[in-house]
């Protein structure tokens, strides 16, 4: 019996080490941007919604979609995260590229899910499946190295300390910056949702593929001011937070349009 319990912590240990290493924005990123989606949701769609994915908030889901990756059955689907294109591209040669990438990726799985929400054929359960899936990925379209570079697997190789501690710029991203905040998610999604309705109505509209320039664009900002073996400290958190800000409320009232959308 105890050994049986050793080897099971182990693997909850090893497991939950793994799949940090692949998180967009970490835990509380990710449920920062869902529970602002939820404050903007309109009745219609928060109906809907429940109706189809219970009592629980948004926020509950937000990182269902990294987790289900230690379920072989969908190893597939961790190349939904994440779009890569090189740097330095100009606004034309981004689109091109974009559009042009034959892999399955965050861009065509955000549209693919969106296709199929709205499908009144599609069953129940795959919409669950859909939905879950459709919190996290456009989460994951505000953190702008899921929108970075192959060499380096969006700033994952590329090795950098956080207040004298070894770890790598995309992990800066997904969660060191993010936790340096010290705020529940709750709390950060209050102090952030503060935009005016004109602003909020303008980033709603702003089409998928500028919102993928959007990410991109600051990736090209984080690479060019983060170079390898880079020590990071307060004023890393100065240069690059309100930046970091941006990109969790603009996904969550982004997300939100996107729900309305589809439920309202």
């Amino acid at each position: 019996m105890k050994s049986r319990l050793v080897i099971t912590t182990i693997f909850l240990f090893t497991f939950f080490l793994s799949s940090r290493q692949c998180m967009g924005w970490g835990l509380t990123g990710h449920r920062v941007v869902a529970e602002i989606a939820e404050r903007h949701l309109n009745k219609k769609a928060r109906k809907a919604i429940r109706e189809l994915m219970g009592a629980e908030p948004l926020a509950f889901w937000a990182n269902w979609a990294d987790f289900i990756k230690s379920d072989s059955s969908w190893r597939h689907a961790g190349k939904w995260h994440y779009v890569n294109i090189e740097g330095d591209l100009s606004r034309e040669e981004f689109f091109t590229k974009l559009s042009s990438v034959k892999v399955e990726n965050l861009y065509s799985q955000i549209r693919v899910l969106q296709s199929s929400l709205k499908d009144k054929n599609l069953a129940a359960d795959q919409k669950v499946i859909s939905l879950r899936f459709l919190i996290h990925l456009v989460g994951d379209l505000g953190q702008p190295l899921h929108v970075g570079r192959e060499a380096d697997q969006g700033g994952n190789k590329i090795n950098v300390s956080w207040f004298g501690v070894s770890t790598n710029l995309h992990r800066v991203w997904d969660e060191h910056l993010v936790d340096f905040q010290q705020w529940s998610y709750t709390e950060y999604a209050s102090v952030l949702n503060i935009a005016s309705k004109e602003q909020v109505r303008l980033w709603q509209n702003t089409p998928l593929e500028e919102c993928f320039y959007e990410s991109y664009t600051l990736a090209n900002k984080i690479y060019a001011f983060t170079p390898e073996k880079s020590r990071l400290w307060y004023d890393y958190n100065y240069l690059f937070v309100q930046d970091m800000n941006n990109q969790l409320l603009k996904s969550g009232v982004r997300l939100a349009k996107i729900l309305n959308d589809i439920f309202g």
